[in-house]
């Protein structure tokens, strides 16, 4: 049976009964119709009060909790994933650069012959392994998986680069054209796919191994999803923990919450000031504007005291 349905007036009221402060009722009910109540729910989770017996939240909330910090939380993340769009924009077009500069150096059409890229363009694809509905078909390679995306992604493609280049020369697209149509995955997928001297070319660049960027790349891949889906960011916990360089103490302080929001835009920082992307200042001062409250302080992004005195967070 599902939920009854409950006007703005009744999920003030709701609100109220569980215990949240609501100064101004008609400001809370405007809010209501702008934003989706179960979205802001996201926001108050942590502000309830939490049964000693099970270690879950109930539905009362504990004191100080009021409505305007959740739209002041909210805010915040609304403007986090905006920036976080806007930083990892610029890591995305420099992967696309570095991908099909140094794949075109090999061979304009390396990422179409898997011969020319690495073993793992060869190998049995890991989602057909897993059982993915994706690969039903039978012995699909990664790179057969990976090109059937590429080849989509062409065909809708309206850009007028393409038009141009269908008129102009081949119907094939070179390298340093063709990362132009890909999105973040594919361009993910092919930096794994690429021989070992393309990755560790790439990788060298910015002070990692290729394993270590190769996760980077699929974990800040994730992030970016949530943000342009815009779903909660800011107290969230990713599922892939990427590998780190420990022998840069600049990355030493985030390898406990590197799975933690802080821990995700430290590599963002890390990236923007490695390929001297921007001055890299916009996260560090969005997170000084973080809420100033106890109910859900600062730490629930995996922020740590002191934080604003690490290297890649101090601004220039």
């Amino acid at each position: 049976m599902a939920k009854p349905f409950i006007t703005y007036s009744e999920q003030v009221d709701l609100l109220l009964a569980r215990g949240m402060d609501i100064r101004d009722r008609s400001y809370a009910e405007d809010v209501l119709r702008q934003i989706n109540y179960y979205r802001l729910s996201g926001y108050w989770h942590t502000m309830r009060v939490v049964d000693p017996a099970t270690g879950r939240g109930i539905d009362r909330f504990r004191d100080g909790a009021t409505f305007e910090l959740v739209v002041a939380l909210y805010k915040f993340d609304e403007r986090l994933r905006a920036v976080v769009l806007e930083e990892l924009s610029r890591i995305e077009v420099a992967i696309r650069a570095a991908l099909g500069y140094c794949l075109g150096e090999i061979d304009p059409f390396a990422y179409l012959d898997a011969s020319k890229l690495g073993t793992v363009a060869s190998s049995l694809s890991r989602a057909k392994r897993r059982g993915r509905s994706e690969c039903i078909a039978q012995n699909k390679t990664e790179h057969q998986v990976w090109l059937a995306k590429y080849e989509s992604a062409l065909s809708q493609s309206t850009e007028d680069f393409v038009k141009h280049h269908r008129q102009n020369y081949e119907a094939k697209l070179p390298a340093w054209v063709a990362v132009e149509v890909m999105d973040w995955g594919m361009l993910s997928y092919l930096y794994r796919m690429a021989p070992s001297k393309v990755r560790d070319r790439i990788s060298s660049s910015c002070g990692l191994t290729s394993p270590q960027l190769e996760s980077w790349l699929k974990s800040l891949n994730v992030m970016r999803n949530y943000a342009a889906h815009n779903a909660r960011m800011f107290n969230r916990s990713y599922d892939i923990k990427p590998r780190l360089n420990m022998g840069d103490s600049r990355l030493v302080p985030i390898s406990g919450v590197v799975n933690r929001s802080f821990g995700q835009l430290t590599m963002v920082q890390y990236l923007h000031r490695e390929w001297g992307l921007s001055a890299a200042n916009n996260l560090p001062k969005l997170v000084t504007n973080y809420p100033d409250n106890s109910l859900v302080p600062i730490s629930r992004l995996g922020v740590r005291p002191g934080w604003e005195r690490l290297d890649l967070w101090q601004t220039v």
